[in-house]
Formats: structure tokens, C-alpha cells, sequence
């Protein structure tokens, strides 16, 4: 089990020279852009990366995300608890136009000096992987849900009055 933090800078392109791979808990609370979209901002995020250079000699990112989120549940709007296991291939790149290169399997990274955030990076990837919209599971939701359709056995409703009817009555009269 970790217990350190993820270092929150290194120089992306010399761990992937050197296959460094780094570990570490990176806090919730560490994470502005995350909190609009969690209910709680406690608990941690294991995060392992694998730098590494790829045939094309491409600075290589092996990114794992694991934890616990807590979100609101879209339907009844409580907080739930949604696990997080997340994997990403990312390559670094030193602007939009070599980003544009990259082969679909890779995910840029841009990384403009030697300075790479890895826990901005980390975020994005959160938030990436998090659900569009979260729900509890039917049984534990505090919403019942309704049921549209009538049941099977009631008859259909009596036909409604058109009000082109009294036209249509009319214009028969008009003919006589």
C-alpha cells in the first residue's frame, strides 16, 4: 500500500530516457479543477507512471489511476462512491503541432519546458475517466423511480373531446 505523495514535478522527458517509474498518493484536495465535480474532497489517489521511449523514440507515459471518488448520485443527488481504475498512454510533446502526429493509441502530454506537473496531469486524467453521469444502484437510490406505462390490465382511456368537432358540425350545417 502507498503512503507517500507522488512527487508533484520531474523533468518528463529524462525519466522516459531513463525508464524511471514513479509511485505516490496524490490528495484530492490537491486537485481545484476535481472539486466541482466531487461531493467530498477527502482521500487520496494512487497514481503509478512508467516513463519509458517508445520504437519512434517518443517519450512514453504508462499512467494508473486508483481510489475512491465521492460524486453525487444524478438521480436522488446524494453523495455515492465510485471506484476509480484508470490507464493511460500518454506521449509527451512539446506542442500542438506534435501532438497532431501522434498515432491514435497515444494521448498527448504537453509538456512546453522540463518542468512536467505531474499532478495536473494526474487531474486530467481523473477527470477524463470519471463518469458523464453517476447514479446509485435502483435498490439503494433514495428516489423511487416512476413507471410510465399504465398498467397492463386497465382499460385505455375514454376518447377525448376534439374541439374540430363543433366546426365539422357546422360545416355540415352549412351544407343542408
Amino acid at each position: 500500500m502507498l503512503t507517500t505523495p507522488l512527487v508533484h514535478e520531474l523533468d518528463a522527458r529524462k525519466a522516459s530516457t531513463r525508464g524511471i517509474a514513479v509511485s505516490g498518493l496524490v490528495a484530492l484536495a490537491r486537485l481545484p479543477r476535481l472539486a466541482d465535480a466531487l461531493a467530498s474532497r477527502d482521500g487520496d489517489i494512487a497514481v503509478h507512471i512508467a516513463f519509458s521511449r517508445d520504437e519512434e523514440g517518443r517519450f512514453i507515459a504508462q499512467v494508473a489511476c486508483q481510489g475512491l471518488l465521492s460524486v453525487l448520485c444524478q438521480r436522488c443527488l446524494e453523495p455515492m462512491v465510485i471506484a476509480l481504475d484508470s490507464c493511460s498512454t500518454l506521449a509527451v510533446v512539446a506542442s500542438d503541432e506534435q501532438a497532431k502526429h501522434l498515432p491514435k493509441s497515444l494521448e498527448p502530454w504537453l509538456v512546453e519546458d522540463e518542468h512536467a506537473d505531474l499532478w495536473a496531469m494526474v487531474e486530467d486524467e481523473i477527470i477524463l475517466a470519471l463518469p458523464f453521469t453517476a447514479y446509485h444502484d435502483e435498490t439503494q437510490c433514495k428516489v423511487q423511480l416512476v413507471n410510465d406505462e399504465p398498467p397492463a390490465d386497465d382499460a385505455p382511456e375514454a376518447e377525448r373531446d376534439n374541439p374540430f368537432n363543433v366546426l365539422e358540425q357546422l360545416k355540415s350545417s352549412d351544407r343542408d
